[in-house]
């Protein structure tokens, strides 16, 4: 009786490239979240009362955007991953239809954060108001750009999808990369809303 292969899942999934990324971006933001902290625990009154300007409903929309993106990615993933080579390509229009959603939510987060940017701005608040709000534009716009790059990497994974050399359950790699980097992404956010918005 012919015994069935079990598929070796690589170990850490997606490039290996995408992990040194990764703990570069885990270390920089790590950074930044500790001198926030510390800067904050400095004027704690400054803090709490700068914090009354954000718009902490817009946040809240914001890691709900992310998170079900997040989740659109793994459906795309598992699309192309749980399939047999005859039904790659279905797979790969089921997965491009997961990852347009996933696209269309991160285009949402963008949209949503430059209303907020500008609101914030109409206020006249900027870089040097005072700490708080320095800490809240870096972090905010160093993760926006990530988002930007996030949806970039997306989309080309997307047109991959769409070609004739789409993925298969023997090749993920490239899905599996922009899928890590965007889980990221989300945990950054994760992290960065109470951080920002809500602990007082």
């Amino acid at each position: 009786m012919a015994k069935s292969v079990a598929i070796k899942e690589p170990y850490p999934p997606g490039d290996f490239a995408i992990w040194l990324v990764i703990y570069v971006e885990l270390i920089t933001f790590g950074f930044m979240f500790v001198g926030y902290a510390f800067t904050r625990r400095a004027d704690v009154a400054l803090f709490n009362a700068s914090q009354l300007h954000l718009n902490q409903t817009s946040g809240f929309i914001d890691t709900l955007i992310l998170i079900t993106s997040s989740y659109f990615i793994v459906k795309a993933l598992n699309a192309v991953k749980n399939v047999k080579a005859t039904e790659a390509k279905p797979a790969n229009i089921l997965a491009s239809k997961w990852l347009l959603a996933a696209i269309s939510f991160g285009v949402m987060f963008l949209i949503n954060k430059l209303l907020e940017f500008s609101d914030i701005f109409a206020q006249g608040i900027n870089l040097s108001t005072n700490n708080f709000f320095m800490f809240y534009l870096l972090l905010t716009m160093f993760h926006f750009m990530h988002v930007t790059l996030g949806t970039i990497i997306l989309f080309n994974i997307r047109r991959r999808t769409k070609s004739e050399n789409g993925y298969s359950q023997d090749d993920t790699r490239g899905i599996e990369t922009g899928a890590v980097y965007w889980h990221l992404v989300d945990l950054l956010w994760i992290v960065l809303f109470p951080l920002i918005y809500i602990i007082r």
